[in-house]
């Protein structure tokens, strides 16, 4: 009886080890991107030339190209999701994305809470105002203004940092007319984004006032612990991957007009 009793705990406790590999194996993110055939990727959609849409409403930019490659060197398809700036990172968290690709910049704040792919971008960050502001030279004359942002992002961090009040907006074309208007006093923007629309809208009363001296890195948020980590692995592979063979610089210098991958 006794001998039964030992065999039975023994078949039981090997089941559940079983059972706990199989859970364990299929928590890896990467091996259910695989599975589904999909990875989901989350994005604005309303942050040219990031990620943006075209005259044909569809959704195009630097971060949308980039997910498609990186989709098609994990061999699924790149299905993106649309959302505001700040559900982003609640959906990455809720696990409804599996990552976020939106000229995320690296600080130390996010590290804390995500891990960061290689950078796949190297950018400066950029103070705009109207084109007759005079009163505007340097980040420090930004404490007691008012500045557009996105809330939460990591403009509106920097300019309350300053000292200035961020006005919430959902995207860069709200908040170039508060600021045109005369209804905020700057923003904070990426600089390439600043002459991507002067590119477009060439007769703005638009300036910048001032860069920051160093350039920040854009890398891919996803969340920390054991599930993410292959996944981490093979993407930083295909990032340098595409650095290597050109194709990130060529995509950049589409986009962009200049090689955003270099310091």
């Amino acid at each position: 009886m006794k001998k039964l009793l030992i065999s039975c705990i023994l078949i039981l406790l090997v089941i559940t080890g079983c059972s706990n590999s199989k859970e364990s194996k299929s928590e890896d993110l990467l091996s259910l991107i695989k599975q589904k055939g999909e990875i989901i990727i989350a994005t604005e959609g309303t942050w040219s030339p990031w990620t943006y849409h075209d005259e044909s409403d569809e959704l195009v930019g630097y971060d949308v190209e980039l997910g498609k490659l990186i989709a098609d060197k994990l061999g699924v398809k790149a299905t993106f999701m649309e959302a505001e700036w700040d559900s982003l990172f609640a959906g990455l968290d809720a696990k409804r994305y599996d990552i976020v690709l939106n000229g995320v910049e690296v600080t130390e704040q996010r590290s804390q809470k995500y891990d960061f792919t290689s950078p796949y971008a190297l950018i400066k960050t950029a103070i705009i105002v109207e084109g007759n502001n005079s009163l505007i030279n340097s980040f420090e004359d930004l404490n007691g203004k008012s500045t557009a942002n996105t809330l939460a992002s990591t403009y509106a961090t920097l300019a309350e940092s300053y000292g200035a009040t961020p006005t919430g907006v959902d995207d860069l074309s709200q908040t170039i007319e508060l600021v045109l208007s005369g209804r905020v006093d700057a923003t904070l923007n990426a600089e390439v984004s600043y002459y991507d629309y002067m590119a477009q809208h060439p007769n703005a009363n638009l300036k910048i006032a001032a860069l920051t001296e160093d350039a920040s890195s854009v890398s891919i948020p996803l969340r920390k612990g054991e599930e993410t980590e292959s996944l981490m692995i093979e993407i930083n592979r295909i990032i340098d991957e595409l650095k290597t063979s050109g194709e990130l610089s060529a995509l950049s210098n589409k986009y962009f007009g200049i090689d955003l991958t270099q310091q």
